[in-house]
């Protein structure tokens, strides 16, 4: 069994996979198109080492699959359905960093949908449609059953 930082906390038990910068940007960088070793390591610029251990430990996540290119040289990455369900994730990161992360008026750069339009903000909503907060929402925490003896 892994080593959860928080075994019963999901938020934790998600960074204890993808928490780490190096991971949301091999992951962002394969939503964007990369798929191949060479590719992560052009746009990251990133220690080929470390970008080896964060493609493995994707792989035994379950974030990215890796499979052998046709050519049967090189290995391939893409992601599952686990991987590309954090577009909302990497989504809600970017548009974080484009609130607090930059100067006014500082340029970077720009996710559009398929017609070049900007996406609206992600905002969490309830059953009925308002907007939920830190301040309006709350955890049920569980209970962890006593150790085995």
């Amino acid at each position: 069994m892994p080593d959860w930082t928080d075994p019963h906390c999901p938020t934790a038990r998600a960074l204890d996979i993808v928490g780490d910068r190096w991971s949301m940007l091999i992951v962002r960088d394969a939503m964007d198109g990369a798929s191949a070793f060479t590719d992560f390591h052009a746009r990251l610029g990133i220690a080929r080492n470390i970008l080896t251990d964060r493609l493995r430990k994707l792989v035994d996540h379950g974030i990215l699959e890796r499979t052998t290119a046709p050519s049967g040289r090189r290995q391939t990455y893409a992601l599952t359905e686990a991987g590309r369900d954090l577009f909302t994730v990497v989504v809600a990161l970017r548009q974080w960093g484009e609130r607090h992360a930059f100067e006014e008026g500082e340029p970077h750069s720009l996710l559009l949908d398929a017609e070049g339009r900007r996406l609206p903000e992600l905002r969490p909503l309830g059953p009925t449609g308002e907007p939920l907060t830190a301040d309006t929402t709350h955890v049920r925490k569980v209970t962890a059953p006593p150790p085995r003896t």
